[in-house]
């Protein structure tokens, strides 16, 4: 697994103070250009997605409050039984507003979970710094997923840092980056949503959550 030299250095020992602040900066980060789409035809399919633009939203909503709901109550074999989903006649920007309101609880959660603990997920067991590095990774995929439909002739890009920090907590077998590439198109590839030089495009992926 590459280390990115030009990004604050992201481990995977961490301190767990820090993921509340990456969360924060990718939902900042997600929603200013999510806003900036607001006017568009969110009903076209998300890119490579069977799900509509705003359909994705819903499952960015259900993500994020689940992984809060998590790691509060501490599950050893199972996904919780509160479902988030916003408002279906609410305008985009109410939406986008919700979309805040539940990265903010998985971001407090985080923030108040001790370092010891630990939640089912599918994708391992994982701590409070796990369950960020799934919300952040939600949030940049998906956000990519929507401007790619509505704005395909504008790529979005997230800052290498993230992407850095949930390839090296998600993502322990991540490729290098190879010469011209970043840590976003690594992201990319590991997802399965693009190719990279002699590596072609991942049919089946997951991360791994679990604590290293």
């Amino acid at each position: 697994m590459t280390t990115w030299t030009d990004t604050a250095p992201v481990t995977t020992t961490t301190p767990p103070a820090t993921w509340p602040g990456l969360l924060a900066t990718a939902t900042d980060t997600c929603l200013d250009v999510l806003l900036e789409q607001a006017g568009q035809d969110w009903s076209r399919p998300a890119h490579g997605l069977d799900w509509t633009c705003r359909d994705t939203l819903d499952h960015l909503a259900l993500g994020l409050t689940g992984y809060a709901g998590l790691l509060i109550a501490r599950p050893t074999d199972r996904y919780i039984t509160l479902f988030a989903s916003l408002d279906p006649q609410a305008p985009l920007p109410a939406c986008l507003e919700g979309l805040r309101i539940a990265a903010s609880l998985l971001g407090s959660t985080v923030r108040d979970t001790p370092s010891d603990v630990r939640a089912w997920h599918l994708w391992g067991h994982s701590d409070a710094a796990g369950f960020a590095a799934m919300g952040i990774t939600e949030l940049l995929l998906h956000t990519y997923d929507i401007t790619r439909a509505l704005d395909p002739d504008s790529p979005w890009a997230p800052d290498d840092a993230l992407c850095a920090a949930v390839l090296t907590r998600l993502f322990p077998d991540a490729p290098e980056a190879p010469s011209g590439h970043g840590p976003f198109d690594v992201l990319l590839w590991c997802t399965g949503r693009a190719a990279l030089p002699g590596l072609p495009r991942r049919t089946a992926w997951q991360w791994d959550g679990r604590v290293r």
